[in-house]
């Protein structure tokens, strides 16, 4: 989720300029580049709360049964928070099981109980990759938004597995909304360009981008969605290039609106980087179900940046997660389209087909071991790449549409 213009456009530039297309890093400072300590970002606080969740014995009529771990956590009044997920130790421990939380809306009621998807395992940084080494990585189950809430209450049951040492809610507070941008101020977007710009551009600032490439669509920024630089880890690391897109869904529920839609990334930012452990947000790119597109993943929107996307494909690929839940929802037209003109640009400026087929070789997964070359479509699901949910049987079902749309936006 690069900026065109190196990492976030989110970078103070006091003048519109032709934003960089550079591939690989190049070692050179990027003038769009999110700076560490903005200080923007001491308006946006947000806040992490952890909650344990004690295991408790189940009881059976039969003593030679093995007991059945349950943990349960009463309806209490807790500081407010927008987006809730179940957090443990051991990033490669399994929670088998069933997680369950309601939420009590600031002033409002209890909603009825909703699962926490267990197995956040087929995201995250490749296993040989540096941030998957640095011991703060964590287990967690997708994070589910909802809303601001003020009450709380969990149960979970496994049915005799054994749960997870340090089994706990995480309660995310995205913090406060960014100021709006004033009218001269230009980072805030990264702006849409018609194909005859995109390809002067690209011309200009890397000698070209091959015969196909589709216009550049517009792209929030970080700095508009209201990142803090501080949670992040300093610095950027990168592929050599960019040979597929993998499609997610963010499984983090349905109930948002499109104005609250910085307010989940920043929580799914939060989530990533405070209680999975991630050196950042795990996707590229992000897209909301009215179809704007946003800059995931600092280092720069043109860029191979290295993302925490598909485990065992991170490399050489980009992550493009859908908000929202799309198992039995049909994602909006807005968002597929969105997820095309993405795909049509950023895969244009690195020579890649929406329609083609790509080599990429496996960091290791539940479907490809370590080391083996895998033959994958240039758009494909997350679940191409590991045997998962995401990102939806609606969404899944939609990537046809995209790669042809990209393919035509490409002028294939």
């Amino acid at each position: 989720m690069r900026a065109l213009v190196a990492s976030s456009l989110g970078v103070t530039c006091a003048v519109l300029v032709s934003l960089p297309f550079a591939l690989p890093d190049d070692g050179r400072p990027d003038r769009y580049a999110d700076k560490a300590g903005d200080a923007r970002a001491a308006d946006l606080p947000g806040a992490t709360r952890s909650i344990p969740l004690a295991p408790l014995g189940g009881h059976s009529t039969n003593r030679a049964a093995r007991p059945a771990p349950t943990a349960d956590l009463a309806a209490r009044d807790v500081e407010p928070f927008s987006l809730v997920g179940a957090v443990w130790d051991d990033p490669r421990a399994v929670l088998e099981g069933r997680v369950q939380v309601r939420t009590r809306a600031v002033g409002g009621q209890w909603s009825g109980w909703q699962d926490l998807t267990a197995g956040h395992a087929d995201h995250g940084a490749d296993p040989s990759a540096k941030e998957a080494r640095t011991g703060r990585n964590h287990g967690s189950t997708d994070p589910l938004w909802v809303g601001a809430s003020d009450g709380v209450q969990a149960r979970v049951r496994t049915d005799g597995a054994p749960l997870p040492r340090g089994l706990r809610l995480d309660l995310v507070d995205p913090g406060a909304e960014p100021p709006r941008p004033r009218a001269a101020d230009v980072d805030g977007e990264i702006p849409a360009l018609d194909l005859a710009r995109t390809r002067a551009e690209a011309e200009a600032e890397m000698g070209g981008a091959g015969p196909h490439i589709g216009p550049r669509p517009k792209i929030i920024t970080r700095k508009k969605w209201g990142a803090d630089e501080r949670l992040r880890e300093k610095g950027f690391v990168y592929s050599k290039t960019i040979k597929a897109a993998f499609v997610h869904h963010s499984a983090s529920g349905n109930g948002y609106s499109c104005s609250q839609s910085a307010s989940v990334l920043r929580s799914i930012y939060r989530y990533h980087v405070k209680s999975s452990g991630w050196r950042d947000f795990g996707y590229n790119f992000a897209v909301d179900k009215c179809g704007n597109i946003y800059e995931g993943r600092a280092g720069g929107v043109a860029k191979p940046v290295l993302g925490a996307h598909t485990l065992g494909f991170n490399t050489n690929s980009m992550g493009i997660a859908v908000l929202g839940t799309y198992s039995r929802t049909t994602p909006p037209a807005a968002a597929v389209n969105a997820v095309a003109r993405l795909a049509a640009w950023k895969l244009g400026l690195h020579g890649a087909n929406p329609k083609g087929v790509a080599y990429l070789t496996s960091g290791g997964s539940n479907l490809y071991k370590k080391g083996s070359k895998v033959r994958l479509n240039v758009i494909s699901g997350h679940r191409d790449g590991f045997a998962t949910e995401c990102p939806g049987g609606r969404l899944y079902k939609k990537l046809g549409t995209a790669r042809a749309k990209a393919a035509d936006l490409q002028g294939r």
